[in-house]
């Protein structure tokens, strides 16, 4: 049997109240860490108990992860954040944004087969897995233009067919009526014919 359903009001019983706030802190705090590991976000996270202690997750410094949301929202910086931490939390930010591009820059070397020299069985297997997926990935669209370009010919062809026939049929009614009433002579009929034949071989 299910549980039922949680009412949202104020638990009146202090213990029951203050077990809940226990494990609804620690499940929160835990997902706030999944979501920063899994998708690369930037979280802060602040909880004040009723008892008034307080409790906190970040996923980098708290201070520059503050200092960056009141910037979002165009709060000016907080009086508790002197303009030397302030030049220390953003010189933090651009090391760790210079690290990023140092590994990135490392491993699209490593995808174009350099510098391989560092990486271990484990890495190597990885990266040939990533390179393995990569080409079944170009293998896959080059197909695909190939057959779009394939089926584009080939109503090309078939229009032109069309034009053929429809000329080729306009040419034996010139004939039939040539043959009764000496409308074209025999050049134009041979000139025409020529027609026909090079642009059937197109």
């Amino acid at each position: 049997m299910g549980r039922g359903k949680v009412v949202l009001k104020k638990i009146e019983n202090p213990t029951s109240r203050q077990v809940t706030f226990a494990k609804r802190r620690n499940g929160l705090m835990k997902k706030a860490f999944e979501l920063s590991v899994l998708c690369d976000a930037e979280i802060a996270l602040v909880i004040f108990s009723p008892s008034g202690k307080t409790y906190q997750y970040a996923s980098h410094e708290m201070d520059r992860t503050i200092l960056r949301y009141r910037s979002e929202v165009g709060l000016p910086p907080s009086n508790g954040l002197s303009s030397r931490s302030t030049m220390e939390i953003w010189r933090t930010h651009m090391d760790e944004l210079r690290r990023l591009i140092s590994n990135m820059e490392a491993k699209l070397k490593n995808l174009a087969g350099e510098d391989l020299s560092n990486l271990g069985m484990k890495e190597l297997k990885q990266l040939e897995r990533q390179l393995r997926t990569g080409a079944d990935r170009v293998r896959a669209k080059k197909r695909r233009i190939i057959s779009e370009h394939i089926d584009m010919l080939k109503r090309k062809l078939r229009g032109l067919q069309e034009d053929n026939t429809l000329l080729q049929k306009r040419l034996h009614e010139l004939q039939v009526a040539n043959a009764g009433g000496n409308i074209l002579d025999a050049s134009d009929l041979a000139a025409f014919q020529r027609f026909l034949e090079d642009t059937g071989q197109q």
